[in-house]
């Protein structure tokens, strides 16, 4: 997803330029990949399930915008971060994986280009 979780750190508060502000970038992806409770807690903000953290509302806020764009307005660390969240969770998390699709992607937009451009890469 949105390149999700541009997706669970990167993408957050838009800022009026082209790109999501870099405000969060520092955030340390792997940390919260690592850490069950953060994810958990992350997972359900998405999902509307629980509390959300300043980065996850914006996350939430944005996340539509950044699957319809194909994350064009992500810095080079939000893309790259939303691989490495994409990939986890599609690896380690595959139930979570398809109600975040589900909620963000229900016509499934979103999967056929990041399937297709999967392919291309490998």
């Amino acid at each position: 997803m949105a390149i999700v979780l541009c997706v669970v750190a990167g993408l957050t508060a838009a800022a009026p330029e082209k790109q999501y502000t870099n405000k969060f970038d520092t955030v340390n992806v792997d940390d919260v990949l690592g850490n069950d409770r953060v994810l958990n807690n992350y997972l359900k903000c998405l999902m509307e399930k629980g509390p959300c953290t300043p980065e996850g509302r914006e996350l939430k806020r944005l996340l539509p915008d950044a699957l319809q764009s194909d994350c064009s307005k992500c810095t080079a660390v939000q893309r790259r971060n939303s691989e490495k969240v994409i990939n986890y969770l599609r690896t380690h998390r595959a139930g979570e994986w398809k109600l975040l699709l589900d909620k963000y992607d229900s016509k499934g937009l979103y999967r056929a280009k990041h399937d297709a451009a999967l392919k291309k890469q490998h």
